[in-house]
Order: C-alpha cells, then sequence, then structure tokens
C-alpha cells in the first residue's frame, strides 16, 4: 500500500531545497515561478518556514534565504552521525570481496585512533587493534589524513608528534613526508609500504564529513607478496569506493563521494 503524502509538506520541503540547486537568496515570486505555484500559495508557506526559523527574511532587498533552524539541525545531525555504525556494514562487504584486513581510524584531536578492525580469513597477526593510536608519518590511513589537511594543522602535528623509524623503509624526514601529501591527495589514496611493519602493505583512503572536513580514513592491509601489481588496482578502486560511500553516509556532497 502506497502511503499518501502530505502535498503541503512536500511543498516546504520543495522550496527549502530550491536554496540548495538556485541562488541562495530568492524572493516570493521567484520561488513562484521556480515552483510554478501561485504566490499566494508561496507566501503562506514561506510565512510559515519563517516563523519557525527554517527561513529569513533579508531586510535590505525583502528576499529570503535558509534560516539559522536548518543549521542548528545539520549541526545536530553530524554531532549525532555514528561513523563505526555507518561503516561497519561497508567495511564487512569490502573484507568479503578483498579477503583483506580492513581498518577504520578517525582522527581525534590531532590524534589517529583505530575504531574498527575486521581481519581477512588470512590475515596476519598485525600491529594494530581496536582503541590504539596509529602514527600519522608512517602509516597509510596518517598519511591519507594528513594529505586533506592545511600546512599549518600538517605543521602542526607533525611537530608535535614523534617521528619514529619503525622499519628500515619509515620517512621520518618532515620534509619528506609534506612533499609527498600533494600527490596523496590528487590520487584520492596513500600508501604504507613496509613503513610501519616489513612485510606489511596497506592501501588508505580519507573519508570526509557533511563539512567536507577529513575526519577519518580506511585501509586494507595485507602481505605486500599479496598486493602485486595485478591486484593492486582492485584493491586500491576497493578502499576508495568504501571511503567515498562512508563519506556520503556522513553527508559529503564532494566530488568523489558516491
Amino acid at each position: 500500500m502506497t502511503e499518501r503524502l502530505i502535498q503541503s509538506i512536500e511543498r516546504a520541503a520543495d522550496i527549502l531545497e530550491l536554496f540548495l540547486t538556485s541562488h541562495p537568496e530568492q524572493s516570493i515570486k521567484e520561488i513562484s515561478d521556480r515552483m510554478n505555484l501561485s504566490k499566494s500559495t508561496v507566501h503562506g508557506i514561506i510565512k510559515t518556514l519563517e516563523h519557525r526559523g527554517y527561513l529569513e527574511q533579508n531586510s535590505e532587498n525583502q528576499k529570503y534565504r535558509l534560516g539559522i533552524k536548518l543549521f542548528e539541525l545539520g549541526n545536530y545531525v553530524g554531532k549525532n552521525l555514528d561513523i563505526g555504525r555507518i561503516a561497519r556494514p561497508i567495511i564487512k562487504g569490502l573484507v568479503e570481496e578483498l579477503n583483506e584486513t580492513v581498518h577504520l581510524v578517525t582522527l581525534q584531536r590531532d590524534e589517529l585512533i583505530y575504531i574498527e578492525k575486521v581481519e581477512g580469513p588470512s590475515a596476519l597477526t598485525i600491529y594494530s587493534h581496536i582503541g590504539k593510536r596509529a602514527p600519522f608519518h608512517c602509516t597509510g590511513v596518517g598519511k591519507a589524513i594528513l594529505s586533506q589537511l592545511s600546512e599549518e594543522e600538517v605543521d602542526r602535528i607533525l611537530s608535535s608528534v614523534s617521528l619514529e623509524a619503525f622499519t628500515e623503509f619509515t620517512t621520518t624526514n618532515v620534509e619528506e613526508i609534506k612533499r609527498l601529501l600533494p600527490s596523496i591527495r590528487e590520487q584520492g589514496y596513500a600508501f604504507d609500504d613496509e613503513e610501519i611493519e616489513l612485510g606489511l602493505k596497506c592501501i588508505a583512503a580519507p573519508i570526509f564529513n557533511h563539512q567536507g572536513k577529513a575526519i577519518a580514513s580506511i585501509s586494507c592491509a595485507a602481505p605486500k607478496m599479496r598486493l602485486d601489481e595485478e591486484r593492486l588496482p582492485k584493491v586500491i578502486k576497493g578502499i576508495k569506493q568504501a571511503a567515498a560511500e562512508v563519506s556520503r553516509q556522513l553527508g559529503y556532497k564532494g566530488e568523489n563521494a558516491s
């Protein structure tokens, strides 16, 4: 049985969404023309939305724009989106597809914390575990997030952490790390090639919230011999798609969102 929709609420939602796809400020006549509705109908809806704080009127040109109430609601939704809950089924699907271990790391006060880890059927014993902090400079998840931050944020983070050499392949030079970031940002993923554990390779991609900020990253970790040139494109594609889907469900509207 098809549920009956309430036309007035449908129209109110359409008007609000019109501000997202059209001009940020619009008059009643402009809205009426774009919605193909009478001015009297639009006027009643507009005044109701204005009364509730969803729209506000610019006193200089008498046009309407989105109100602070929508910002409050959006901010509340953003704060209460549980990234772990959203990402969990996506991670499980990726593990089934790749048969490798997948991690989810979040950025919390300039620290990277593992909040999800699902092991593949042939997983090795890996350094990571839920609740553990991940280093920025020598992990795919760390570099994926660093690549999305401002230069000031990168400098602050790298100057406040210990750039420990975990293996002979670990890069501990700040300038060398920073030189990698533009290419990581452009390609949308980062590598960790035996930089934190010998024999281990990781591919990671950043996750964005509704404000377009990189708040987490997702990675596939596997023995280097299993991530050869033939298999690597599939893993990269899977990681990027998973990160994009989590970002989309967090409200991200960027060009890489699914």
